[in-house]
């Protein structure tokens, strides 16, 4: 996906999160951590502009609800970022909070966003958006929003880049 191709694929996931939740003004949306990050902020800003309303955004982390993590020795896991970068902008309490990834593979990201969520208060609702969808589900899990479903064997590995001078997302799909 080029990245006029991510944008419009986000004005329609946009357009679609007014649509399902009648507005935008009970809505929050947060970007797992790293990758869901900036698509959640341009996703932000276009519902923003739709809705004529400042849609919060915010980062949830994970890290330490994942459950494919490497372990020491004594069984402890081995966290890459021992500090969360959790950063949530508001009460998500009665909210209709929406969990945005890059990339929607196994439903393992998405279980553990879920608990950690549950950390910070009570949603109203938790909805799911993700850039790309491979497919490969381990999980009984699916995204509410999808910007592009991308089938893909399991020894390919579909990458979403940001480019921090140009603006620019891009995804590509490379053989592992």
């Amino acid at each position: 996906m080029t990245t006029d191709d991510v944008l419009r694929a986000l004005k329609r996931i946009a357009h679609q999160i007014a649509e399902r939740n009648k507005g935008a003004e009970n809505v929050v949306i947060l970007g797992v951590h790293k990758g869901g990050v900036p698509i959640a902020k341009q996703l932000s800003g276009f519902l923003s502009a739709i809705e004529g309303v400042e849609v919060p955004c915010g980062i949830l982390d994970i890290g330490h609800y994942r459950d494919d993590l490497d372990t020491n020795e004594d069984g402890t896991k081995i966290y890459i970022n021992e500090e969360s970068e959790t950063a949530i902008p508001c009460d998500i309490t009665g909210k209709d909070v929406i969990l945005v990834d890059d990339v929607f593979y196994t439903g393992r990201t998405a279980r553990a966003a879920f608990d950690a969520l549950s950390d910070y208060g009570r949603a109203g609702t938790i909805q799911l958006a993700a850039l790309v969808d491979r497919g490969h589900r381990e999980l009984p899990i699916r995204a509410d929003y999808v910007g592009k479903n991308v089938p893909t064997s399991k020894v390919e590995t579909v990458v979403v880049e940001f480019d921090d001078v140009n603006k620019g997302l891009h995804v590509n799909i490379y053989e592992v």
